[in-house]
C-alpha cells in the first residue's frame, strides 16, 4: 500500500490542530510564570527602594537635628558674647578707657565678621562636637 503524501499532510494538519491548543496552554502558563517571577522581582526592588528611602530619610533627619542644634548653640553663644561685650563697652566708655574700648570694639567686629556657618564645611566635626558634652564652643 502506497502512502499518499496528501493524506500525510492532512494527518499532520490534524495533529497540529490537536497540538495547537496544548501549545497555546503551555505558552499561557509560561507567560504567567514569567509574570509571577517579574512581579516578585519588582516587589523586591520596591521594598529595597523603600528601605533605602527610609534609611536616607532617617539620616537626613539626624543631620538636620545636628545642624539645628549646632546653629542654636552657636547663635546662643554669639548672643551671650555680644550682650557681655556691650556691657564691657559701656563700662569702658564710662571709665573713659579708650584703649579698652578700642580693643573691645575690634574683638566685637572680628566676631561679627566671622560666621558660625564656616565650621559646617566639616559636618563630621560638628557631629563629633555635638556628641562631646565637654566640647567648648568657640565664637
Amino acid at each position: 500500500m502506497k502512502k499518499n503524501p496528501l493524506s500525510q499532510a492532512v494527518r499532520m494538519d490534524q495533529l497540529m490542530l490537536i497540538m495547537a491548543p496544548a501549545q497555546c496552554v503551555n505558552d499561557v502558563v509560561s507567560a504567567y510564570t514569567d509574570y509571577l517571577k517579574i512581579t516578585e522581582q519588582e516587589q523586591t526592588k520596591r521594598e529595597q527602594i523603600y528601605a533605602w528611602k527610609e534609611t536616607n530619610l532617617a539620616q537626613i533627619q539626624t543631620l538636620r537635628s545636628a545642624l539645628i542644634t549646632y546653629l542654636e548653640r552657636a547663635f546662643d553663644e554669639r548672643k551671650t558674647y555680644f550682650q557681655e561685650a556691650f556691657i564691657r563697652i559701656d563700662q569702658a566708655m564710662a571709665q573713659g578707657d579708650n584703649q579698652q574700648l578700642a580693643l573691645l570694639l575690634d574683638n566685637m567686629l572680628k566676631v561679627a565678621q566671622s560666621s558660625p556657618f564656616k565650621d559646617l564645611a566639616n559636618l563630621a566635626h560638628v557631629q563629633a562636637a555635638l556628641a562631646d558634652a565637654n566640647h567648648v564652643w568657640e565664637i
